[in-house]
């Protein structure tokens, strides 16, 4: 027996849709990104109470033990995962719920076996195939990116016939449980809808994955939105809105921070588009230099521009840039921070790891408010970025990044690049810009770089 009138149901429900929306409100600017995930948990912490205090339940000691389960594995594992790992779990997340939204649809399919439910069977085929596709795909994105299998495209003679066959059985399939209800028919769509979306993300390698990561979570949404449908529960079709919704728009962010297409990103490797992520090392000569080097180019200047990029993200330098530009400013520097939307995978990702290092807001530049600053620089210093400040994105037509818009380091009057080899950027593709004259490079480890780059500015 439920606790809760209908219209009081009606009004929690509606003030954890409110609590929503405030948070992605909230997550679109760092500085109220904590505020934005704390009240976004607090509307899914209401509507999960409301659901028990207002609907008929049965099994509830197997709900609060899968409930247990849950929160024991995730707990920990949002405690303990580094930034840099952000974008894989952000890939199981998206798995997790597209899942479950598939397995609801298929444990109700039998409640909508007469011949009156067929927009109720259309409801379920839509989440059975898109949460199933959202599944897979992202468990091979997570993959991926947790180096568990190559980050370069996989290609097999054959992938885009079999691609159309299995398009084409899971759209026959999907009309067959629409028209006849049939449960053996569901299982074989939730299969093909699996197949599909392994097959979807194979071919996608490189920097890309984490678009196609964007890409899945809007596919998510749009399955909770559907099992919503499918339930009769409102607040799931507004939360899987919202997050289909926000997961295009940011999708199409960032492709367009790339210079890319979202077919592009999709179907690329097919005409070897995709970012392939090359490991090929070039033995062409550079001009390097010491930490002592590095320090009295920066310790003299009066305009600095750090560009952090995802090799700052994994060797946890943050700190110790934080701790750089202090100094810098101590001897009466300038310095900001540029950052570009996919420096550290996703948009946000630096931002968050600049400010756990309690770097001011101010400071942290986008790239659309800080390229015209560059060529007014004494000195452009990268950490652990390559593709995000390669000119062959506009010089180079054909190039895998041709297109993409950049940070344009290359308009400094000196650029140091601090890396810890020549291994090229996920696009597999050298950077012009190591070899020419005002570029010197200090190779070793981001943080180990900084930390002996900073202690020699100090000493100056």
């Amino acid at each position: 027996m439920s606790v809760l009138d209908p219209a009081w149901t009606a009004l929690l429900y509606l003030a954890a849709a409110v609590c929503f929306v405030l948070a992605l409100k909230g997550l679109s600017s760092p500085r109220h990104a904590r505020r934005g995930n704390l009240v976004g948990a607090a509307g899914a912490a209401l509507a999960v109470v409301t659901v028990f205090l207002s609907a008929r339940l049965e099994n509830i000691p197997w709900i609060l033990a899968a409930v247990a389960v849950g929160s024991a594995i995730a707990a920990p594992v949002a405690r303990t995962v580094k930034m840099t790992q952000m974008p894989q779990l952000v890939a199981l997340f998206n798995g997790v719920g597209g899942g479950a939204a598939a397995l609801v649809a298929l444990l109700e399919l039998p409640h909508a076996a007469g011949a009156g439910d067929v927009w109720m069977r259309l409801a379920i085929v839509f989440t059975l195939l898109i949460g199933a596709v959202s599944f897979a795909g992202s468990a091979v994105t997570f993959a991926k990116l947790q180096e568990l299998m190559t980050t370069r495209p996989v290609l097999f003679p054959g992938l885009p016939v079999v691609m159309g066959a299995v398009l084409v059985g899971a759209l026959g399939c999907a009309a067959a449980v629409v028209l006849l209800g049939s449960y053996p028919l569901a299982l074989a769509l939730l299969g093909l809808g699996l197949v599909a979306g392994v097959l979807l993300v194979l071919p996608v390698g490189g920097a890309d994955v984490p678009i196609v990561i964007s890409l899945l979570n809007a596919f998510t949404g749009l399955a909770v939105a559907a099992s919503g449908l499918v339930l009769g529960n409102v607040l799931l079709v507004v939360a899987g809105t919202l997050v289909g919704a926000s997961g295009t728009i940011l999708t199409r962010a960032m492709a367009a921070a790339m210079g890319r297409s979202v077919s592009g990103i999709l179907f690329g490797a097919f005409k070897g588009g995709s970012t392939a992520g090359s490991t090929a090392v070039s033995d062409r000569p550079v001009r390097s230099g010491s930490a002592e080097d590095v320090a009295v180019l920066l310790g003299y200047a009066q305009r600095v521009i750090i560009v952090p990029g995802y090799g700052l993200a994994v060797a946890q330098g943050q700190h110790t840039a934080a701790e750089l530009a202090t100094a810098l400013e101590a001897r009466g520097t300038e310095v900001a921070f540029a950052i570009h939307p996919v420096a550290g995978r996703m948009p946000g990702h630096m931002n968050v790891l600049l400010a756990e290092a309690d770097v001011p807001y101010e400071a942290l530049r986008e790239m659309s408010e800080i390229n015209g600053d560059f060529k007014h620089a004494d000195v452009a210093l990268v950490v652990g970025a390559n593709d995000v400040v390669n000119p062959a994105a506009k010089s180079t037509p054909g190039s895998p990044i041709y297109g993409m818009p950049i940070l344009e380091v290359s308009e400094a009057r000196q650029v140091v690049f601090l890396k810890r080899s020549m291994r090229p950027g996920f696009a597999g593709i050298e950077n012009e810009l190591l070899y020419e004259s005002q570029t010197t490079l200090l190779f070793g480890d981001a943080k180990e770089s900084l930390a002996k780059v900073l202690a020699a500015v100090k000493g100056l």
